[in-house]
């Protein structure tokens, strides 16, 4: 499967329109979460995760509010959203303040957005009908960082990363 070559800068929004944002690099990676925390926030089988350099993202119009919560691996999250339409745009955790993770769904162009990896493909956790994209890495829970994932990444989109 290939996809189409994104133009930057990536722009998107909650669905009622209150909060825009855009970002001007591209994406660190992209992957879906399957553990059952993402399913029940979400109200699906999955997030789609998309962090991206916390310098590069910049909300445009409207106040997203935060929710507070501590991760499942125990760590302090800020969970943004719009206040009307209640959509989840982006999170922030404690020890990272360099990364915004957006959910990729939230993007006004979601037509080239293909998946580098799957966490939380365990039976325990992963709808049994969801099917990892051919060629993405797999894991049974989360993996320990990205350094594996990016290489991969980087190669689906040599137009955004050659020579860096």
């Amino acid at each position: 499967m290939t996809a189409k070559s994104p133009t930057l800068p990536l722009t998107g929004g909650c669905s009622c329109g209150a909060i825009r944002y855009e970002i001007t690099s591209f994406p660190l990676l992209l992957y879906t979460c399957n553990c059952t925390n993402c399913q029940t926030r979400t109200g699906s089988a999955f997030a789609l995760n998309m962090p991206v350099r916390a310098k590069d993202f910049h909300v445009l119009q409207g106040e997203p509010k935060a929710r507070r919560h501590i991760s499942p691996s125990g760590v302090p999250v800020a969970s943004w959203f719009c206040g009307d339409c209640g959509a989840h745009l982006y999170g922030e955790r404690a020890g990272r303040a360099e990364i915004v993770n957006v959910r990729a769904g939230t993007l006004d162009d979601t037509s080239w957005l293909l998946p580098a990896a799957h966490f939380f493909t365990r039976s325990e956790s992963a709808q049994s009908w969801v099917k990892p994209v051919a060629g993405a890495s797999c894991f049974e829970t989360q993996p320990d960082g990205w350094g594996e994932l990016l290489p991969a990444w980087r190669a689906m989109w040599p137009e955004f990363f050659d020579g860096k």
